[in-house]
């Protein structure tokens, strides 16, 4: 481990739309109990709890604190700073909000999105292990996910040489592919899908920034200095924060800096970015349906059903997804749940 604990980074911003409609700007993914009896949000912060982990730093909109507060007492978990992005500008001037707010510089952070599901946690604990000794030397490193598909919805990372066991230099990061070239490199090997996931000493991190995208640590800076706080609460100033670049961590650090490392890891690893992505990752029944609340169905297969409150029943389909929320139906098939935006920007025409 690090002579500092390991900062767990928990990015908690997201709007929720692609699980529409249970999943809303008020209410996104990560609060909802959708893999278990605990939410997105409250698996996320469990998963790196104990051997080493400091408690976590949480960056999330500012409408959203007392939920991600009371999400957190509930399972007994206080954080050592709750950041409140007074406006959204994307994943690198969030994280140098919590770079900022780390207690030593030399602590290191693991940075997650909240709303991602990790089967294997012992495999993920052991890719922590193995990229320490280089988190420690000063690079920035990513964890790969391995890939099972050839998945046009994810960037992905070629893996360059072995720097020490299971962790490799990065060759370079690849945009969201086309087909065949998600086949190409699935067929190649040496290729993991981006999964967002990063560890790196708040320093290193802040470092990068003043050399790849100064504008984005200026105003990360600013808006710091100038924070209110009450408690944990740390709200940045908004002028400030707003006056930086909107930026993911990907275009403005990671795919510049000169020390980037992977560690490719298979981890039952899911974003959960739709209604079918849950259906894989969910248990199933006899004839592979999956469904939550009050649901009746008959003679019906590869169907994902869910309501938070009206019954749903449903006889003789196949391959549908149908989720209800308050006074809200989607009724889409199997495959076309990616759509759901569409459908949203339909009703706000």
């Amino acid at each position: 481990m690090t002579a500092f604990p390991i900062v767990p980074v928990i990015l908690s911003g997201g709007s929720g739309t692609r699980l529409w409609p249970m999943s809303r700007p008020e209410l996104p993914k990560q609060f909802l109990s959708l893999t278990s009896t605990q939410t997105m949000l409250q698996l996320t912060a469990a998963r790196a709890r104990g051997r080493g982990f400091a408690a976590p730093i949480i960056v999330a909109n500012a409408a959203h604190a007392e939920e991600v507060e009371g999400q957190l007492a509930s399972i007994g978990l206080t954080p050592q700073a709750l950041v409140l992005e007074p406006t959204g500008r994307n994943t690198a001037p969030a994280i140098a909000l919590a770079a900022l707010a780390a207690s030593h510089p030399e602590d290191a952070l693991l940075v997650m999105p909240s709303d991602h599901v990790i089967a294997d946690v012992p495999a993920f604990h052991a890719a922590i292990d193995a990229a320490l000794p280089l988190v420690n030397d000063g690079w920035l490193v990513t964890f790969g996910i391995e890939p099972d598909a050839p998945e046009i919805g994810y960037g992905w990372i070629q893996t360059g040489d072995e720097i020490v066991p299971g962790v490799h230099r990065v060759a370079r990061f690849v945009e969201k592919p086309p087909l065949d070239r998600a086949e190409a490199m699935l067929a190649a090997g040496g290729h993991s899908w981006n999964g967002g996931i990063f560890l790196f000493r708040a320093d290193m991190y802040l470092g990068a920034l003043a050399s790849y995208a100064p504008e984005i640590l200026h105003a990360a800076q600013q808006a710091m200095a100038a924070a209110t706080r009450d408690g944990t609460r740390v709200t940045p100033q908004a002028e400030a924060f707003a006056a930086s670049p909107s930026d993911s961590i990907d275009y403005a650090v990671m795919e510049k800096a000169e020390r980037v490392a992977v560690v490719p890891v298979s981890m039952g690893w899911s974003d959960v970015g739709s209604w079918d992505a849950l259906h894989a990752i969910s248990e199933r029944d006899e004839d592979e349906n999956t469904q939550g609340g009050e649901v009746i169905m008959l003679d019906s297969r590869n169907c994902l059903i869910r309501s938070d409150r009206v019954r749903i029943a449903v006889v003789g389909v196949s391959d549908l997804v149908v989720v209800a929320s308050g006074d809200d139906v989607l009724i889409v098939p199997r495959g076309r749940s990616q759509e759901v935006k569409k459908l949203l920007d339909a009703m706000k025409r």
